[in-house]
Order: C-alpha cells, then structure tokens, then sequence
C-alpha cells in the first residue's frame, strides 16, 4: 500500500506529520480516527481530524491534503439523495384512516 506524509493541524497533533495510506485515487481518508487510550483504563477518546486541501502547490491540478482538528468530531450529514426516503415516519398506523 501506497503512503503520504500528511500534516496535522491544530489540537494534540498540531505540527505532527504522519504517513497516511491513500486510497486508489491517490487521496487520504476524509476523516482520521486516532483512539487515544485513557489513563485510568476506561474508554478511549478518539480525535478526529478531517481532511483539508493545503495551501496551493506548485503543479496544477495535483491536491496536496493535510488534516484539520475538529473539536465536535460528530459525523456531518450525509448526502439526501431525492428518492431516498425520508428518515421521520409519520406518526399512527398505516392503515388508519385519522393519522
């Protein structure tokens, strides 16, 4: 497998850089997990750091990536594609006629 080195920005990482596995494409994960152990043996933390272009480079055309901090690391919405149905269902039964 292929590896990049990839800059890490902000949070416990910052100024850190690692070698990142790039997919098919020659791109780095959107996301990188790093779990963090606790001390007191209790469940890890996990850092997430998403994935950003850097600053503009030298060849056209070729996206160098480094990896911003993201201190919610909640998942952003996925894409709503129009005939996906709906993620609320409507309240009552199906067959009842009042809702």
């Amino acid at each position: 497998m292929k590896s990049e080195d990839t800059p890490f920005e902000g949070g416990p990482m910052d100024g850190r850089v690692l070698p990142v596995l790039v997919g098919a494409t020659g791109h780095p994960p959107k996301t990188y997990r790093i779990p963090v152990p606790a001390p007191d043996g209790g469940p890890p933390t996990v850092l997430v750091y998403r994935r950003v272009p850097r600053s503009a480079g030298t060849r056209i055309g070729f996206a160098r990536w480094k990896y911003a901090y993201d201190p919610d690391g909640g998942e952003r919405p996925r894409r709503r594609w129009p005939w996906s149905r709906p993620d609320t269902t409507p309240g009552g039964k199906p067959d009842d006629a009042d809702g």
